[in-house]
């Protein structure tokens, strides 16, 4: 049975593109650019903010000319100060994280979020004490795909990578979940295609919460 299972934080438990896609079309306004249709901003983010913005940028007329620095600046200000517009969890998640902590297995968050940002959109949303571990962007967590982050949620649990589930809705979450050892588990709920899953070798793809409490709860590893 696996021991703890790590999650992605949007598109994955909490439902912000409308929020992603809010301040990132208010921001364009104000640089005098189209806005974007708000699905579009499911193929922007995944990879931190400041990439977010560089795709922003790169599919509006005139972005290419725009001041990337000025824009990615304003952008992380306007997105701090407003950062829940519309942010939900996704249905079924709380149910989720509450069947898997019954069973005694560990819940932890790994976001490309910085670290204080993650962890106040957290508790925000689910509470202080509902999860074990949440663990954002810091000087030594690089973004993912890197798997340090993921790695050393497994060391403070003392556990093995290989009793780690991880899951997530974009490439970047199955190439990190891969790279780490973890049985990785692909939600289609998300952010991105379940092509673009299958394409980066999920070990698993669900189309609702409640089947990863049913494959945590019954079933041995699949390796």
């Amino acid at each position: 049975m696996y021991k703890a299972c790590i999650f992605d934080l949007d598109g994955t438990i909490a439902d912000t593109v409308e929020s992603i896609a809010y301040v990132g079309n208010k921001t364009l306004r104000h640089f005098h650019l189209e806005e974007l249709p708000v699905e579009s901003y499911n193929f922007y983010a995944g990879d931190g903010a400041d990439e977010l913005v560089r795709r922003m940028l790169q599919a509006v007329p005139g972005g290419a000319q725009a001041d990337y620095e000025a824009v990615r600046v304003l952008y992380r200000k306007w997105f701090g100060e407003n950062p829940f517009y519309h942010v939900k969890p996704f249905d079924g998640i709380l149910e989720l994280l509450d069947g898997l902590k019954e069973q005694g297995i560990k819940i932890a968050v790994f976001s490309n979020k910085p670290h204080e940002a993650a962890v106040e959109v957290v508790e925000r949303i689910f509470g202080k004490d509902r999860f074990h571990k949440v663990q954002g962007q810091t000087a030594n967590i690089p973004r993912k795909p890197s798997p340090v982050g993921a790695l050393a949620i497994a060391e403070e649990f003392q556990i093995s990578p290989k009793e780690c589930i991880y899951c997530g809705d974009t490439n970047t979450d199955m190439d990190t979940g891969k790279a780490a050892g973890m049985f990785t588990i692909g939600v289609t709920w998300g952010f991105r295609p379940r092509k673009e899953l299958e394409e980066h070798h999920a070990d698993k793809i669900v189309d609702r919460p409640g089947e990863i409490l049913d494959f945590a709860k019954g079933k041995e590893k699949e390796r």
